[in-house]
């Protein structure tokens, strides 16, 4: 597969991930869930999830517009070596907090191992 392709592939996972957070509200039923918690506590965590959402739809737009110029400046490659870390930090952190020994946990985590190794792929 050609560099572009693999990008293109990053872009597919990083939109995905913005529509799985955006998904959020329903799938936890944060309606519910999150009255439990402060006010604080669930502005919070509201508005980092929201910020995710705009953080992988950028990514996402960008690996579609900007292939080339992320597979061969500087700046793109900084780009996907940050996105490769993100995914790489993200897999621990899912090992850490998220202690839940289910097959959905599984596959999640799968993906954030897809995910670093597709932003790192270009850079080799």
């Amino acid at each position: 597969m050609s560099v572009n392709g693999v990008i293109y592939l990053c872009g597919v996972h990083s939109i995905a991930f913005a529509l799985f957070h955006a998904a959020f509200w329903r799938l936890f039923r944060w309606r519910t869930e999150l009255a439990r918690v402060g006010r604080p506590t669930r502005a919070i965590v509201q508005i980092l999830n929201l910020r995710l959402i705009h953080v992988f739809l950028g990514i996402g737009i960008v690996c579609f517009v900007f292939p080339e110029e992320l597979a061969g400046t500087p700046l793109g490659r900084a780009l996907l070596l940050l996105m490769a870390l993100f995914w790489v930090g993200r897999t621990i952190e899912q090992l850490v907090f998220l202690r839940i020994d289910h097959p959905l946990v599984h596959g999640l985590t799968a993906a954030f191992v897809l995910g670093a190794g597709l932003f790192a792929l270009p850079l080799l």
